[in-house]
């Protein structure tokens, strides 16, 4: 079975752009770049992307939907719009995976229909739309609020294809070798972050928090996973690009040690 692909989300570089993704993931040598889809232009345009990667001879692994609160209005406000023009761009650069939040408790006939509408998506499209776990809101430490429906912990539904984010997870308070065990063959891609447990979404290095991410690695070698395992943390506060860059090196780092891939 093939070793997972460890790329780089262009989230991780932000805000620097989705070109400055393309040439991190190069220079450090990451298997392939996750698109995030949001405010940055070049994130929305297939051309652009399509000759990013071919310039740095980095491949996209997979697209995320622009579906977070800032992206409202990226790609128009329909949902179901914002999914078809996502599997296009997927498709036209290469991808195989889409990455999708489940959706907010006021999307009610988004919601509605949201279960049958992925598996029909995945039928027509042959892109898989790997729905990635959320989290109850919270204020503070007290029990938080259900913002998305059907539920933010799509391992309880019968999705073919899913996600896990650890920094999710951490706000949460869930296991994450539990999930990916409920999960199963659906589990298809992997958004490698940390988190302390707090209220706040935090995206910190792998192995600055409290998951575990070591142990959570090397539970997905054992299981021979082959999907993506993509880089997703926040480094906007790096004072320096060698501040940047010596997070995006440590993680891709931490990846290879623990999922026992080897360097290139």
């Amino acid at each position: 079975m093939a070793a997972p692909l460890i790329g780089l989300s262009s989230a991780s570089v932000y805000p620097e752009s989705t070109a400055h993704a393309f040439g991190w993931a190069a220079q450090l040598g990451y298997d392939a770049v996750e698109v995030m889809v949001g405010i940055d232009a070049l994130s929305q345009q297939v051309d652009a992307v399509k000759k990013l990667s071919e310039h740095h001879q980095v491949p996209v692994c997979a697209v995320h939907a622009p579906c977070l609160l800032f992206t409202q209005r990226v790609w128009g406000t329909d949902p179901w719009g914002k999914l078809e023009r996502s599997a296009e761009m997927a498709e036209a650069v290469g991808a195989d995976v889409v990455v999708v939040h489940p959706p907010f408790r006021w999307q009610k006939d988004y919601a509605a229909g949201f279960v049958e509408g992925i598996a029909s998506l995945e039928a027509r499209t042959g892109i898989a739309f790997a729905v990635e776990n959320m989290y109850p809101w919270r204020a503070s430490s007290r029990r938080g609020m259900e913002m998305y429906l059907p539920g933010w912990d799509p391992s309880s539904e019968g999705y073919a294809n899913t996600t896990i984010d650890l920094s999710h997870a951490a706000i949460a308070r869930s296991d994450v070798v539990a999930m990916a065990e409920r999960m199963g063959d659906s589990l298809r891609h992997i958004h490698l972050t940390d988190g302390t447990g707090s209220a706040k979404d935090e995206h910190l290095v792998p192995g600055r928090g409290v998951m575990k991410a070591d142990e959570f690695l090397r539970h997905l070698a054992r299981t021979s996973f082959s999907g993506h395992v993509v880089l997703e943390i926040n480094t906007r506060r790096a004072a320096s690009r060698a501040e940047r860059e010596a997070d995006l090196a440590e993680s891709l780092e931490f990846a290879r040690a623990h999922l026992g891939v080897t360097t290139p």
